[in-house]
């Protein structure tokens, strides 16, 4: 045997170590473990270990190498793994220094998102991160990176081509780009900085005294930044908070930012399990009266921890939550770091909302595929729903299945058309063209001057269009074209900007906002009557039951 192929062995001998550790607290709060049990661990572990010997001994072609791992890695751990449930995970050295990253939310490099054309080749700047290292050379979206300290990318990976422009901090790294435009490559000197890769990606006054937050995910630094972004609008007079596509991440920052919005005191999510004590958390500091109304903006790729925060300030009226029904993920997993910089997380809790609602939705008998792409009539609905409980004013809500919206709100369905020309990139690949001899300013908007190139444009790219094809989504054409063009000119932000004062769904939701101010007031009224009847029962005062 190989000895890298004994180190991926033995990181699956680990990885059942830690299974059987799980297992012996589990049995060690519900009953003692039999050496039957412990026994049947060890066949187990002997038949997988003399699996892979007979394999690695006779298979067609040497298994050594980075085949080695892959039988490892990406088979046998995940298999084992996908029979308990969608969400207990293994990660390989390189998913597990990614999702690392992802949680410290910073890294080291130049500071931009890259992504490979479809299909292979060249490798494209969606963006360079504002004030980064990339964006203060000049580095535009579109851009193509043809070479990395002089060896050319072509046939690299866009994760080879990342990994090659990290490094220490203060360090150099030279990159060549081609851009429309330009007859030779442009060589760019970076020195590698910290790149912050903060969570909330978009923060502003989005009508006089409204504030607007998207929050794409929940990392290390996600609590003080949802409340610095709160803080620095001032007199608030409502916030729509955007969950939409936010899959999750820690739950430590999910109960913080739920803190700042909650009252001293009150729950904010519990976990249950078997083989550890169940564990609640509540708001330890609060709101301090510091109260406004609150939209909450989900859709069904909304998840995990982002459900705790939906689900917290629905069943304590402190927010309206309005969209889709959300995608269901309630399964708490804990991450064992194990050899070789690999690690597992297992699944050891289940969330429950402050009134006790079931956060998961039911996957027994249900692949993959369909559980995390193929969910339609698979949410439970309201009337088939056996879980009801109830919010703090008494609102009637539904568990079981991810949080059901107060309000529901569907997404924009993308027609045919639509879908051709966000598949192949159109409104990204025109907007260097556009730009390659001109500029524009913060006013810029889409006229029919602008339109008319694009419609060359399309033409040029053999996309076959109708004048009823743009007619048709013209207020989403505009804005897409837009969004990519002032990208380039201004930077990311501008350009989320410019998609969410379009958004529709954003737009409907700010007219909730009433809404959501009476369910705050309400909330309070029968909180208030509530602790008035506490008071007097207390004091001998007769009160109705």
């Amino acid at each position: 045997m190989t000895p890298r192929a004994r180190r991926a062995l033995f990181t699956v001998v680990l990885f059942f170590a830690v299974c059987a550790l799980a297992g012996s607290v589990l049995q060690h709060r519900v009953g003692a473990q039999s050496s039957a049990d412990e026994s049947q661990l060890r066949d187990s572990l002997k038949s997988f270990t003399n699996v892979y010997a007979v394999v690695e001994q006779n298979y067609a072609e040497p298994i050594d190498g980075d085949k080695a791992d892959l039988a490892i890695y990406d088979g046998a751990i995940p298999g084992m793994l996908r029979v308990l449930d969608p969400h207990s995970n293994f990660y390989d050295p390189k998913a597990y220094a990614k999702m690392r990253e992802e949680q410290h939310g910073r890294y080291y490099g130049v500071g931009m998102t890259i992504q490979q054309a479809y299909g292979g080749g060249k490798t494209y700047v969606l963006y360079p991160m504002e004030g980064a290292p990339a964006f203060r050379a000049g580095i535009h979206p579109g851009d193509v990176i043809s070479a990395v300290d002089g060896k050319s990318t072509d046939g690299m990976s866009s994760d080879l081509v990342a990994k090659a422009l990290k490094g220490p901090k203060g360090t150099h790294v030279q990159v060549s780009m081609i851009r429309e435009g330009q007859a030779k490559p442009l060589i760019f000197d970076l020195v590698r900085d910290e790149i912050p890769n903060p969570s909330v990606d978009l923060k502003y006054e989005i009508r006089p005294g409204i504030g607007y937050i998207h929050l794409k995910q929940f990392q290390e630094t996600t609590a003080q930044e949802v409340i610095e972004a709160i803080n620095g609008f001032g007199d608030l007079k409502g916030l729509v908070f955007d969950l939409r596509k936010n899959p999750g991440g820690l739950l430590s920052q999910a109960v913080e930012v739920c803190d700042h919005l909650l009252t001293k005191g009150q729950t904010i999510v519990s976990q249950r399990g078997r083989a550890y004590p169940d564990q609640n958390y509540t708001a330890t500091h609060g709101n301090e009266g510091k109260t406004f109304p609150i939209v909450v903006l989900v859709n069904r790729e909304t998840a995990s921890a982002a459900e705790i925060v939906s689900g917290a300030l629905q069943d304590h009226d402190r927010a309206l939550i309005v969209g889709e029904t959300t995608f269901g993920k309630g399964l708490v997993q804990t991450v064992y770091n194990l050899s070789e910089n690999t690690g597992l997380a297992l699944t050891t809790y289940h969330y429950y909302t402050p009134s006790g609602r079931l956060i998961q939705r039911n996957y027994t008998g249900v692949s993959l595929y369909d559980y995390y792409w193929n969910r339609a009539g698979a949410l439970p609905s309201n009337s088939t729903n056996q879980e009801v409980k109830l919010t703090d004013s008494g609102r009637t809500v539904y568990g079981g299945g991810g949080i059901t919206p107060d309000e529901k709100i569907e997404s924009p369905k993308a027609n045919h058309f639509q879908d051709t020309l966000l598949n192949k990139d159109v409104f990204f690949r025109f907007a260097p063209v556009y730009l390659a001899n001109r500029t524009v300013d913060k006013n810029f908007q889409v006229d029919d001057a602008v339109l008319a190139e694009f419609k060359q444009y399309l033409t040029s790219q053999n996309i076959p269009w109708t004048q009823a094809d743009l007619d048709g989504v013209s207020d989403w054409l505009k804005t897409s074209i837009k969004d990519k063009i002032v990208t380039i000119q201004f930077g990311q932000l501008q350009g989320l900007r410019t998609m969410a004062d379009w958004d529709p769904m954003i737009q409907k939701a700010l007219t909730f906002l009433p809404e959501a101010q009476a369910l705050e007031d309400n909330v309070h009224k029968v909180l208030t009557q509530k602790a008035q009847a506490r008071n007097e029962g207390a004091q001998g005062v007769p009160v109705q039951p």
